[in-house]
C-alpha cells in the first residue's frame, strides 16, 4: 500500500521562527531518501514556502495557495491550477472595494506570477507581509489603484482588523463560487481574509495529488481550523500539541508540538523500519 504523507507548514512543521528544526530536516530527509512519499500543503506561495522549508528535500509536487496550485518545487512547473472567471473576479473586486479593504491581488500577468497592491493604502499587516518578502520577484507595487486587478487572478488576501474584514467575509462566504476564510495570523494581532475559487482547498488538491502519485492512503498533519477538510479526507490525521481544540478533536491522535519536532518524530517512529517505495 502506497501512503501519501502531507503536512501543513506554519504552526505544524515550522517552528515559531518560521523554519524547520534541524532534527526534523534530518529525519524527514532520510525517510524521503528511502522512498517515503512526503510533501506539504500550505496557504503560502511556492516562493514563500521554499524559503521557510529550506533544506527539505522533496521528490513530490507541493500544494500551495491553499490548494489553488499543485507545483513542482524545484522547477515551479504548474501541474494543477484554479483561477477566477472574469465575472467572479469582478464580483470580488466590487465587494472588496465596498468593504474598503486593502487587498493583495495574486495574478498571472503575461504568464508571470505577480502580487499587486496599492502602496498608498498599506497598513501595518501589509508592511509586515512585505518585510518578510524582500527581493521577491512577484511583488508589484502600484502607486494608486490603477492596474491593481489586472491579469488572471486566482487569490485575494486582505489584512487588517477582524471587525473590518468580517462584512467582506460574510458576503463572499455566502456565494458558492468562492471559498473565503478569516483567521488570525500566527503569533500576530492582525487577521487575514483570503478569497479563493470554490475548489481551492487543501483537501481537493490532495485528492488530485493522491491520484497523480498512485497512492492508496493519505496521512496528514496540521494545526489550524483550515486543516479540517484535509483531516476529513485522510485515512489518518494528526494534530500537533499547539493545534486549535477543534482540530485536536478531529485528529486520530495528538503529537508533540511544532517546536518539539512532533511531525518528524511521528514519521520516524512509524516509518523508519520500512524499506522500498511501495511500503510507504
Amino acid at each position: 500500500m502506497r501512503t501519501l504523507y502531507v503536512t501543513d507548514l506554519d504552526g505544524t512543521l515550522l517552528n515559531t521562527k518560521d523554519r524547520i528544526n534541524p532534527e526534523s530536516l534530518r529525519m524527514i530527509n532520510e525517510l524521503t531518501g528511502r522512498g517515503m512519499l512526503f510533501t506539504y500543503a500550505t496557504a503560502r506561495s511556492l516562493a514563500s514556502a521554499s524559503v521557510v522549508a529550506e533544506g527539505l528535500r522533496l521528490t513530490l509536487p507541493v500544494i500551495v495557495y491553499n490548494g489553488a496550485f499543485i507545483m513542482e518545487p524545484c522547477t515551479g512547473e504548474i501541474l494543477s491550477s484554479l483561477f477566477f472567471s472574469e465575472e467572479e473576479a469582478a464580483f470580488a473586486r466590487e465587494n472588496i472595494e465596498k468593504a474598503q479593504a486593502t487587498p493583495l491581488v495574486y495574478s498571472f500577468l503575461e504568464n508571470v506570477e505577480k502580487v499587486s497592491w496599492n502602496t498608498r493604502r498599506e497598513n501595518g499587516g501589509i508592511e509586515r507581509y512585505l518585510s518578510l518578502r524582500k527581493g521577491d520577484r512577484r511583488l508589484r507595487p502600484l502607486d494608486g489603484p490603477e492596474g491593481l486587478y489586472d491579469g488572471k487572478i486566482f487569490y485575494y488576501t486582505c489584512i487588517g482588523e477582524k471587525e473590518e474584514l468580517m462584512p467582506l467575509y460574510e458576503t463572499m462566504s455566502r456565494d458558492g463560487r468562492f471559498r473565503c476564510t478569516v483567521q488570525q495570523e500566527l503569533y500576530r494581532p492582525e487577521y487575514f481574509c483570503e478569497i479563493m475559487p470554490c475548489g481551492a482547498t487543501k483537501a481537493e488538491a490532495i485528492k488530485k495529488l493522491k491520484k497523480m502519485c498512485n497512492c492508496d492512503k493519505v496521512v496528514s498533519f496540521g494545526d489550524a481550523i483550515n486543516d479540517l477538510p484535509m483531516f476529513e479526507l485522510s485515512d489518518e490525521c494528526y494534530a500537533v500539541e499547539n493545534a486549535v481544540p477543534e482540530l485536536k478533536e478531529a485528529a486520530t491522535a495528538v503529537l508533540d508540538s511544532n517546536e518539539r519536532d512532533g511531525v518528524a518524530k511521528w514519521l520516524w517512529e512509524n516509518c523508519h523500519l520500512r524499506s522500498g517505495g511501495n511500503e510507504f
